[in-house]
């Protein structure tokens, strides 16, 4: 019997990301500690963004479009290797090639008071979304995702928000 997300054991961790003990996930959320997650921006050969849309049984963000994957880091378990799980756990496909690490962001109430690594790769699908964490997905354009973003699309979770803004202000700093 698998052991209930609220009750999954995580890594808490002080303002520099390193351990400072261990409990479980439901009363780090409650308590506001903080704690360790990834997200997962996956592109199309077009260069759209595919989103997903958070299952309405889920504990924060119920229903709200996000990244195309993410997750918690297990206790012990490293940034890459949770991006990898996280990526075959919720769009069902095995990570060929290392995903692209493209930042870091610091805990913070935007981010539910996560470190926060993000990661890249491209991948046309198709993908075989994890019911229970995912109610649909859907392919969006950059522009549409800037219009969003600036909108402050209410559908839209905060820290998909600010994950966009950080990495269309690296995308342009790129191209410049």
């Amino acid at each position: 019997m698998s052991t209930p997300v609220s009750q999954e054991m995580l890594d808490v961790v002080d303002a520099e990301d390193k351990v400072i003990g261990v409990r479980a996930r439901g009363e780090i959320h409650s308590l506001g500690l903080m704690h360790r997650s990834v997200h997962i921006l996956v592109f199309n050969s077009q260069g759209e963004l595919f989103l997903q849309k958070r299952s309405r049984s889920k504990d924060s963000n119920p229903g709200l479009w996000d990244s195309s994957a993410a997750g918690h880091l297990e206790r012990g378990e490293s940034y890459p290797d949770c991006a990898t799980r996280e990526f075959a756990e919720e769009l069902g496909i095995d990570v060929v090639a290392p995903l692209e690490s493209l930042f870091r962001l610091p805990a913070s109430p935007q981010t539910g008071m996560e470190h926060c690594n993000v990661y890249r790769c491209i991948n046309d699908g198709p993908f075989h979304l994890q019911p229970e964490e995912i109610d649909e997905g859907r392919w969006e354009t950059i522009a549409r995702m800037d219009k969003r973003v600036a909108d402050q699309d209410p559908t839209l979770t905060n820290i998909l928000r600010l994950i966009w803004k950080n990495f269309r202000l690296d995308t342009q700093a790129e191209e410049k």
